[in-house]
């Protein structure tokens, strides 16, 4: 079987942006009817042990497919199908060991891992989800092997078929093990096997891809270099970026543990309403998330375009690009943000019906904390984008430490509890992003102007939002309570919402031809819309 056709840049980003929307919709789809399913306290369990996994997978799969995908890609520019072979093979067995490594720790010290975050019963789920460390870490190798030979599609495919398997997985074992009466520990255990069963499917995808497509590699002629050199490179790539990635993940980590320590042991908190609280907060979480997933492809394909303008030394085409990918990120995370704050308590009530009070209060903080949250990502490519890949570490670093500080004062007040944590996460993203805003400032040739990157977006964003209010409150009146009335006044809120901001975002000229050309299809979109 002959080679797939290899993608340029801004194909194989529009591939893996169109996964990424995809994987986010899906993965809110599994977890968000898996609160219901669990409750409060259930989800806590499952979101402590994801936690634990997610410090595990950043750690052993942030860097080095990276650093796997750029050496092979390096090595077929060359010519040297043999080195490739020899990198593939020292990164799969490399990948092994650290996954095996990993697992290892959380299948033989689940009780341990649970006792440090304060939620013993969380003990399931983590020897539950212990196998998914290697697996996905031995997807990690053939997906980099994959991308080094400019090949998205796998990756993509693979990804949204694992993201499948885990959502009819987990989903099924969740109702099944709870119409059973299993205790809610069990339950958050069947849950979160699904991520398991997911990475399994991955895993088989991958391998067939790279049996198919590319079979054993080809013979050559050229000498590999030996693997204890091919091991060194392959570490001295991927280190730097794991550590970078490293940060955030080991800080959701220490706030779950902090969050639910704090709340026992200060606030005065039972281990029971403890748990029962930081689930609700894992349920806002899953819908904070949301904003980001849609600037996540923006932040794929300006990556190339920066890329390009400083190969080429086009300094203002690198400012001009850097500021119009920020406008329009701002086009898009301002108004989503704004409306999760503004309709907080409707969106929490028909979404996560049996949860906690607390939840409109958590979502309307993290809605604003989610519109940092994408100018961060944002922010963070850019600098990337440029060659200034340490600058985002320091910004992680100091966020971090601020969200940690935060959480351990006001968490521990009763009158605050759980409240504290999206406030904690509103100021480490704050901070990210001031941060990176300055440092933009002295890499970029010319200095970003916050009054064409704020202004128009910000006037749009503030009118959709006291119309979603009004709307919103009008239609409560006039339908009344219940569920069903709830849901179809904040319905039609956020129609009018949608449709106010477009409306707005045009007349104001928020988004310029030029804007939308940064975007795939962006052209065609802004025909649609009448944009010039």
């Amino acid at each position: 079987m002959s080679e797939p056709k290899k993608q340029n840049y801004l194909q194989g980003a529009a591939i893996l942006a169109a996964g990424v929307v995809i994987m986010k919709v899906l993965g809110a789809i599994y977890k968000i009817p898996l609160g219901n399913i669990l409750g409060d306290t259930g989800y806590a369990h499952f979101l402590v042990a994801y936690n634990i996994y997610g410090v595990f997978l950043t750690l052993a799969t942030a860097g080095l497919p990276v650093a796997l995908s750029r050496m092979i890609s390096e090595a077929n520019t060359m010519n040297r199908p043999n080195q490739v072979r020899r990198i593939f093979s020292v990164a799969w067995w490399t990948f092994f060991a650290i996954g095996l490594a990993c697992t290892l720790i959380m299948a033989l010290f689940p009780r341990q891992l649970a006792d440090a975050l304060n939620d013993p019963s969380a003990e399931p789920s983590i020897l539950a989800l212990s196998p998914a460390v290697l697996l996905v870490c031995l997807t990690s190798a053939y997906r980099g092997y994959c991308q080094g030979h400019e090949n998205m599609t796998p990756t993509t495919v693979g990804q949204v078929l694992e993201v499948l398997a885990k959502v009819a997985a987990g989903l099924a074992l969740a109702w099944w093990l709870t119409r059973a009466g299993r205790e809610l520990s069990i339950a958050s255990a069947g849950a979160i096997f699904g991520v398991t069963i997911g990475s399994l499917a991955a895993l088989a995808y991958m391998f067939y891809c790279k049996r198919h497509y590319y079979g054993s590699g080809r013979e050559g002629s050229d000498i590999p270099e030996s693997r204890g050199s091919a091991l060194r490179a392959l570490l001295r790539i991927g280190i730097p970026i794991t550590l970078g990635s490293s940060v955030l993940s080991l800080i959701n980590l220490l706030d779950s543990g902090l969050c639910m320590g704090r709340l026992q042991d200060a606030a005065g908190f039972t281990e029971l309403a403890a748990t029962e609280l930081y689930g609700v907060y894992g349920k806002a979480q899953t819908l904070y998330n949301l904003p980001a997933s849609f600037i996540t492809p923006l932040t794929i394909s300006v990556v190339p375009a920066i890329s390009a303008a400083k190969a080429l030394r086009h300094k203002r085409d690198v400012s001009r690009i850097a500021e119009n990918s920020m406008r329009i990120a701002v086009v898009l995370a301002l108004p989503m943000g704004v409306g999760l704050s503004v309709l907080a308590g409707p969106i929490m009530a028909t979404v996560y019906p049996d949860s906690h009070s607390s939840g409109g209060v958590l979502l309307t903080i993290m809605g604003a904390a989610s519109f940092f949250v994408c100018m961060a990502l944002m922010m963070n490519s850019i600098l990337q984008a440029g060659g200034n890949e340490k600058y985002p570490i320091y910004s992680m670093i100091a966020g971090g430490v601020v969200k940690i500080a935060v959480n351990w004062f006001l968490v521990a007040d009763p009158e605050i509890n759980i409240v504290g944590a999206p406030i904690g996460t509103l100021a480490c993203y704050a901070v990210m992003c001031v941060m990176n805003f300055v440092f933009l400032c002295r890499r970029l040739p010319e200095k970003p102007s916050l009054g064409r990157i704020l202004l128009r977006p910000a006037i749009a964003s503030a009118v959709m939002g006291a119309a979603a209010w009004a709307v919103y409150g009008l239609a409560h009146s006039l339908l009344g309570e219940g569920y069903m009335h709830v849901a179809l006044a904040m319905l039609c809120a956020i129609g009018v919402a949608v449709l106010v901001y477009l409306v707005l975002v045009i007349a104001l000229r928020a988004v310029t031809l030029e804007d939308m050309r940064l975007i795939p299809k962006g052209e065609k979109l802004a025909r649609i819309l009448h944009i010039k």
